[in-house]
């Protein structure tokens, strides 16, 4: 085919290992623990929002065993696409690889806005948008450098992000109090369960990304289960400990809103506050050390979203200029420039929580067309080589695309408006390819 061809002439470096890639992985996701999650307790409060995560968390456990069979199976740079394009054809495939690019696209943005939120709190003088670009162009370039050099870099701030996060759990548990997760504890009844779940979903979102860069890992047939297990289990533990931890110190409000009454990009600050004050050092610490967790996702995502983009120009469905490597570095440069200027485009609306919805519709509908994918292929190559297979199958992935199923149905019905803007960049994008640029490819 057309395009098999042109991706054998384009190859990426093998250079990552089992523990570079827990690093990778809990590093795509971990900034979900920093901030963006406690938005979802204004719309299910303290119960409402627990029962989503709760059932989030059966998805992406159900779902991560699948999706490390597609991905050792089908070790490609395009993840989610290259699945779909196997098992359920062009039109699918360039469908899942739009929806899985959405996500990789929109996280950043939301996540640099964070990094704006902590800074300003030591520089409130700075703008809190010149970070954030800041933080775009300087991430952006250590990519393009090197995938071992921005892996490297991606372990080291891991490292201290979850263990801030422990850090935070011991300052904070002492003071847990089992009133504080009765109060307005339900305030928007069962609607806002579902209201909630895309800002559940962010304490996870993106650890599919970690199939990105299955073209870049050494041994992947062993490493990729590897990388996924051990990261899924260390972000369970950390989304249980951060959640409880943190509203169990004065409640859900006191982590969602500013002494002002904004909603707030910054809640374990907001949280250690009522313990320590704003002076303290052990304050301090966790601004400091927290940005770094903001900065492993930031960074990730931003890697494994060059991956995704650069598949697409790779195989015809982008510009072909997308699917270009540096001559030196041997790295996706202008599909990451390219992923930073549509994401500084979003982050200049200042719509941090819309951003996340997108970026949870992108993902939600990778997940149910990864999981179909998966179906199809079982069914329609059963010799495959796979190199690991999901446990309980079907149950697992069958699991995970009705959980997957409902929790899209309901983000969209509670988000029409932004439904639009998601299926508005789908349809757009589609018709841009199968109309335009395939009919200028076979000319």
């Amino acid at each position: 085919m057309l395009h098999q061809t042109k991706a054998e002439t384009v190859s990426l470096n093998r250079s990552l290992g089992p523990f570079m890639l827990w690093g990778l992985g809990v590093g795509l996701v971990i900034s979900g623990m920093y901030f963006g999650w406690n938005l979802g307790l204004e719309k299910g409060g303290t119960l409402g929002f627990a029962i989503a995560t709760f059932f989030v968390i059966i998805l992406y456990t159900t779902f991560t065993f699948s999706y490390t069979e597609l991905a050792c199976a089908i070790p490609k740079a395009g993840g989610a696409f290259d699945y779909a394009h196997k098992a359920l054809g062009e039109k699918m495939g360039f469908v899942c690889g739009i929806a899985q690019i959405i996500e990789f696209v929109f996280a950043p943005p939301a996540i640099a806005a964070a990094i704006g939120a902590y800074f300003q709190i030591y520089f409130p003088s700075v703008p809190g948008i010149l970070i954030a670009i800041t933080a775009y162009v300087f991430f952006t370039a250590l990519n393009i450098i090197g995938v071992k050099l921005a892996a490297t870099f991606e372990l080291f701030v891991t490292i201290f992000a979850v263990a801030e996060l422990l850090l935070f759990a011991g300052v904070t548990l002492p003071h847990f109090q089992a009133a504080n997760f009765t109060k307005n504890a339900f305030p928007n009844g069962y609607a806002g369960i579902f209201a909630s779940i895309p800002f559940a979903i962010w304490f996870f979102l993106a650890i599919e990304g970690l199939a990105n860069l299955a073209e870049e890992t050494v041994d992947p047939d062993k490493n990729i289960k590897k990388g996924f297990g051990w990261a899924l289990f260390t972000l369970v533990a950390l989304c249980i400990l951060t959640f409880v931890s943190a509203v169990g110190v004065d409640g859900w409000e006191r982590i969602v809103y500013t002494p002002t009454g904004e909603p707030s990009d910054s809640p374990l600050p907001l949280a250690l506050s009522v313990i320590v004050g704003n002076n303290n050092l052990l304050y301090h610490l966790l601004i400091g050390i927290g940005l770094m967790g903001l900065v492993a996702s930031f960074h990730g995502i931003i890697l494994a979203a060059g991956r995704a983009t650069f598949e697409f120009g790779r195989v015809g469905y982008f510009p072909a200029i997308l699917g270009k490597l540096h001559p030196v570095r041997k790295t996706p440069a202008v599909a990451l420039v390219v992923n930073m200027l549509v994401g500084i485009v979003a982050l200049l609306t200042g719509k941090t929580g819309e951003i996340i919805t997108i970026a949870c519709m992108g993902a939600l509908s990778l997940y149910i067309i990864s999981m179909f994918s998966l179906f199809a292929l079982r069914r329609n190559y059963p010799d495959m080589p796979r190199p690991f297979k999901v446990p309980l199958y079907p149950a697992f992935p069958a699991i995970a695309l009705v959980i997957a199923l409902v929790a899209f149905i309901a983000v969209c019905i509670y988000n029409p408006g932004l439904t639009l803007i998601y299926f508005g960049i789908l349809c757009f994008t589609y018709v841009g390819y199968f109309w335009f640029l395939k009919r200028s490819q076979t000319r």
